[in-house]
Order: C-alpha cells, then sequence, then structure tokens
C-alpha cells in the first residue's frame, strides 16, 4: 500500500508540469487520492 502512495505522489512530479497552477492541481489531485484511500481503508 505505501508503494502504492508513493507512485501516486511521485507520477504528477514526474509528469513535468509547466505551470505553478498545474503543480497545484497535482497536488489538490493526490489529496483527493490519498483521503478517499484513507476514507477505503477506514471502512
Amino acid at each position: 500500500m505505501k508503494a502504492l502512495i508513493a507512485a501516486l505522489i511521485a507520477l504528477p512530479i514526474l509528469a513535468a508540469c509547466n505551470t505553478i497552477a498545474g503543480v497545484g492541481e497535482d497536488v489538490e489531485t493526490v489529496g483527493k487520492v490519498l483521503k478517499d484511500s484513507a476514507n477505503e481503508a477506514k471502512d
């Protein structure tokens, strides 16, 4: 599970965002994925 989370965090970074707005969107997406994963694990 930790490897999956690490991959999800690294993927947007490695996707080469060109703008600060793009980085912000990617960070937001990763946050949502982590939140969803945590909620699924809790259930």
